[in-house]
């Protein structure tokens, strides 16, 4: 078993038990009065390079990164900062992430919220819309291209914009063939935990100009976030170094900087 899938076995045990105290029908009574959902895609399609901030306990290859007791004052420094959005870790056993999490942040700052987490069927989409979540992650490792699908038209049905997130060329053919129009590339291989951050050069030409590109992990400064744009990347999304880092607010707006400097307009 890869650690993939031993992350999603555990995720789909905890959602058996969610789903068991709340049922789709009041799941959705609750979605359904939330505000509309925030529209993250001209600001992502906008010139320069956008951040994604990161609120992120843990992780299954590094363990506890940080304590975080109040993840809506660390998200309010973000956006403080210049984060064009928010990911919330909503994952628990591997990086001690609940939708509780999420609503704190939903309820402190302005701008688009993420739901980061092992998203396999459409209940917990509904879940990420009832905690007012604006965006939600679809692994397509994580799923057959049948569900692939499914997932991406359910989410866009009841508000959340798709960040459909790949690793290789033939998960790019995949989200492509989903209608994916925000796509993330990770250069963390989930089902070994290696990084290669060759992974975004690589496979950033494969996706069309009409869809947004996200570089996902390896960002470590501003000099990652050039870098990265030069390949052409439209957003960077970065976790671990703003949680280590001792000025959350102060990291970002280095990074949001980085992705204003003229040097980004060369981007592919």
């Amino acid at each position: 078993m890869s650690v993939l899938d031993d992350i999603v076995a555990g995720v789909l045990e905890d959602l058996e038990e969610r789903m068991a105290r709340t049922s789709l029908d009041d799941l959705k009574i609750v979605a359904n009065r939330q505000d509309p959902a925030l529209d993250p895609m001209p600001t992502f399609r906008a010139d320069g390079v956008s951040v994604i901030a990161e609120v992120k306990r843990a992780s299954p290859s590094k363990g506890a990164l940080a304590s975080i007791k109040d993840p809506a004052a660390l998200a309010a420094d973000y956006a403080d900062g210049g984060a064009a959005a928010i990911s919330v870790l909503t994952e628990e056993r591997r990086f001690g992430g609940t939708l509780d999490d999420l609503k704190a942040v939903r309820a402190r700052v302005d701008v688009p919220v993420l739901r980061k987490d092992f998203i396999t069927t459409s209940y917990q989409l509904w879940e990420a819309r009832a905690a007012g979540a604006d965006m939600a992650l679809l692994i397509v490792a994580a799923l057959e291209q049948p569900a692939l699908e499914s997932l991406v038209e359910r989410a866009r049905s009841i508000g959340l914009t798709p960040l459909v997130e790949v690793h290789d060329e033939d998960e790019v053919a995949r989200a492509l063939d989903a209608g994916a129009d925000l796509i993330g590339v990770n250069a963390r291989n989930l089902k070994t935990l290696e990084v290669d951050r060759s992974t975004f050069e690589r496979l950033a030409p494969l996706i069309p100009d009409h869809a947004v590109r996200v570089a996902e992990s390896g960002v470590r400064g501003p000099h990652d976030v050039i870098e990265y744009a030069r390949q052409g990347a439209h957003v960077v999304l970065v976790g671990e170094t703003l949680v280590r880092g001792d000025d959350p607010r102060a990291t970002v707006a280095d990074l949001v900087a980085a992705g204003s400097h003229p040097a980004v307009q060369q981007r592919g």
